[in-house]
């Protein structure tokens, strides 16, 4: 048993950071980790942070309110020490776009850069935002994949995605005037552009999956 899950009081859940930035409906990530066995604490406490199994970073709204709210929070180094140090992670929607170089939404201000690329608005002759649910196009088998029915449905809220640099670490697409990036894999960071906490089974399916893979990191 690890010393974040003793010290924090709960030996039969892996511990998950959601980190609270002050934006968005940051909860709606945290109670759908809860319903699905994590210890899930919506937090800005740096050492509890440290100490969780995994983190997670949701995101909703402006590109650029977003990451200004991280860094005033504090939380601008809590994700790159919880990235290097090859624990889960997971970005989801704003949250995702927020690993990347930059985005057209908000010129001039800088993302995390963990990942290269760009976030972009989404092709002309679409409605903007995507608000529906949509299939998605699995490009590469993943652990958090697993359990999954073939082009899932996911529930989408967004008016820009995300453009890799390296297209390997693309997951999955959803098709919405183009082929969008909808998931993406790098390493220990996992991050989705659609909400899998409001997906209903397949997307709690995803989230299930997930706190799978931090349960094995709490066992050690």
């Amino acid at each position: 048993m690890s010393t974040a899950s003793t010290a924090l009081g709960n030996q039969d859940k892996p511990l998950i950071a959601v980190l609270d930035y002050g934006i968005g409906n940051l909860r709606s990530a945290q109670k759908g980790l809860q319903f699905v066995g994590a210890d899930a604490r919506l937090t800005r406490d740096k050492k509890l942070i440290a100490d969780a199994h995994a983190v997670v970073l949701p995101g909703v709204g402006n590109f650029g309110a977003c990451m200004t709210a991280l860094r005033e929070a504090g939380l601008e180094d809590s994700v790159h020490e919880a990235i290097s140090s090859a624990r889960p992670f997971l970005g989801i929607c704003v949250g995702m776009q927020m690993l990347f170089v930059s985005s057209e939404e908000s010129p001039g201000v800088a993302g995390l850069g963990i990942i290269s690329g760009e976030i972009k608005w989404l092709p002309s002759g679409v409605q903007c935002p995507q608000m529906q649910w949509n299939r998605l196009k699995i490009i590469k088998q993943d652990d958090l994949f697993a359990g999954l029915s073939e082009n899932p449905w996911m529930y989408f809220v967004h008016s820009l995605s995300a453009v890799a640099t390296d297209q390997s670490i693309v997951a999955a697409t959803c098709s919405y005037g183009s082929d969008l990036l909808a998931a993406i894999r790098l390493k220990n960071v996992f991050a989705t552009q659609f909400h899998p906490e409001k997906s209903a089974t397949e997307g709690l399916r995803i989230l299930e999956n997930f706190v799978k893979t931090c349960a094995v990191v709490a066992s050690r």
